[in-house]
This record gives C-alpha cells, structure tokens and sequence, in this order.
C-alpha cells in the first residue's frame, strides 16, 4: 500500500492514505494531479479495504459522484485470492464502465509484480 509500490503496479499512479477509517485517500498521476479521491471506509489488514471513491480528471465521471470499492484477501493454502468489487448505486455509469476495463490490467500487473517481481505493463494510463 505504500505510494512507492503501488506506483510500480498501478502504471505509475499512486495511492496515497495513512489507510484508517474516515482518512482520505487519493491516487495521483506521477506529475502530481489527483486521479481519484475519496475516504478509507472500513480497513482490516489484511483482509479487507473499503474505499469511497470518485474520480478527479474527468469532469463527466466526477459528475456521477462516490463509488464504492471493496478489496478482500483471503488465504486459500499458499496462495492468496483477492477479490475486488466496485460498485456505484447510479444505473450504466460511465465510471463504472471505465474502471471495468482499468482493474484487470492492474490486477495482472500485480499479480506479476508479486510472482516475477516486474510489472507486465509498466505505464499504460495517461491522463488527458
């Protein structure tokens, strides 16, 4: 979760939050405008992270308001499964369409980060 190694996964965005409930959190483009924002709402490391999130650069995406974005870890053997659930209450949001096709490229990316120790894709977004 530090903004270092989060930056090497998440194609050089960066999260930032100290990850304690009510805190904020934000990701960042590497030159520094916030990506997203939002607030920790529920943190139990390490095994689930719930996130209140809305994105920061797009004005249509922003419009839409708060997502909701659910991390779980659970242990299965010597593995780990995680599960990642974004939701958002407004019908066919564009938000959620966008984060739909983002979360399976950082997930391989850190899925091979963690199995290789390198990324797949090592900068893949680039914001407008």
């Amino acid at each position: 979760t530090s903004p270092e190694f989060t930056a090497r996964y998440w194609h050089g965005v960066r999260a930032e939050s100290d990850w304690q409930p009510g805190s904020p959190w934000q990701l960042r483009f590497a030159d520094g405008r916030v990506a997203d924002s939002g607030e920790i709402v529920e943190s139990e490391p390490p095994h689930r992270l719930v996130i209140r999130w809305r994105n920061q650069f797009r004005a249509d995406l922003n419009a839409e308001g708060d997502s909701l974005c659910t991390m779980e870890i659970v242990a299965q053997d010597d593995v780990a499964k995680l599960t990642v659930t974004h939701r958002m209450a407004r019908p066919g949001s564009k938000f959620i369409e966008a984060v739909s096709g983002g979360w399976p490229l950082i997930l391989s990316n850190l899925k091979t980060l963690l199995e290789t120790g390198e990324v797949m894709m090592p900068l893949l977004f680039k914001p407008d």
